[in-house]
């Protein structure tokens, strides 16, 4: 981890220069960022010292400790932490060229041939995290990144939990997420588990199959609609797709399958849209 060196509003710990924002979340800006010392660009995510709580400083820190022991080529690589002169704590990331999944859908619907693999590469990169029981609780298409080379990124586990894990940064029986995509239980305010983020990439892939978002409106009509109401799943799309995105989305958390069994099954559906692709219209 670097240590607090002497910085400027355009040099970050010494080391890297601050190019321009790339994003921003709920208590942190990312940069595109240039790394003086290897001479590459890099990400870097620094939490908004001005605004943030001292929830946000110790969720922040719980990302840092976390998402360090963490490797796999479907995450977004950490390559650098540290805290600035001023105590801000940042994270320096791999820059990954390409877009994010939200920005894909906006666009309208994604052909399955296309969001099959995108699909079966954010289950297998769930259930590795699954594995590690962590769960991470804000599953939605702007943390997703689509690389230039074809493949996902999963990003920002600033909310994420470890299992079993007593310690919390957020107020008894409040919900945590982003409201179009939390599970059931999550707006409860009940304890998450990784049924919680089957049930998110459901409503993820199924965004991205329609074009469209099953829960929209206000924040609280959101969240809340999906405990009376399943989400509409056309019986349009293509074979094998509305069966389990029915099942990622059940409103029970058991009733849901696995990560890993989701990643099979998206994988097994990704083959089919592509041996049927040459024929479609």
């Amino acid at each position: 981890m670097l240590r607090p060196a002497p910085s400027s509003p355009e040099l970050l710990a010494g080391r890297y220069t601050l190019d321009g924002l790339l994003g921003r979340g709920g208590m942190a800006d990312v940069h595109r960022a240039t790394d003086l010392v290897l001479e590459r660009e890099v990400a870097v995510k620094l939490l908004r010292i001005h605004t943030a709580t001292e929830s946000d400083r110790a969720r922040f820190r719980d990302e840092m400790q976390l998402v360090a022991g963490l490797d796999h080529p479907f995450l977004v690589p950490v390559l650098d932490a540290g805290m600035t002169e001023d105590d801000q704590p940042f994270l320096v990331m791999e820059l990954i060229d390409g877009l994010s999944l939200a920005r894909h859908c906006a666009d309208g619907p994604i052909p399955a041939h296309r969001i099959g693999p995108v699909g079966a590469e954010l289950a297998a990169v769930l259930d590795y995290v699954h594995e590690r029981d962590i769960v991470h609780r804000d599953i939605k298409p702007s943390n997703i990144l689509v690389g230039q080379d074809g493949h996902v990124r999963l990003a920002d586990f600033g909310i994420a939990r470890m299992l079993g894990d007593a310690s919390t940064h957020t107020a008894a029986g409040a919900t945590v997420g982003t409201a179009a995509y939390i599970a059931p239980e999550q707006v409860r305010g009940e304890p998450v588990s990784p049924a919680s983020d089957v049930y998110s990439l459901g409503l993820v892939l199924l965004e991205a199959l329609t074009g469209r978002r099953a829960y929209t409106g206000a924040p609280l009509e959101a969240a809340m609609s999906r405990l009376h109401n399943p989400p509409l799943i056309p019986t349009s799309l293509p074979t094998g797709w509305p069966g389990l995105i029915s099942r990622m989305t059940a409103l029970e958390a058991g009733d849901r399958p696995t990560a890993g069994e989701v990643a099979d099954a998206v994988t097994a559906l990704a083959v089919q849209a592509l041996e049927a692709e040459p024929t479609a219209s």
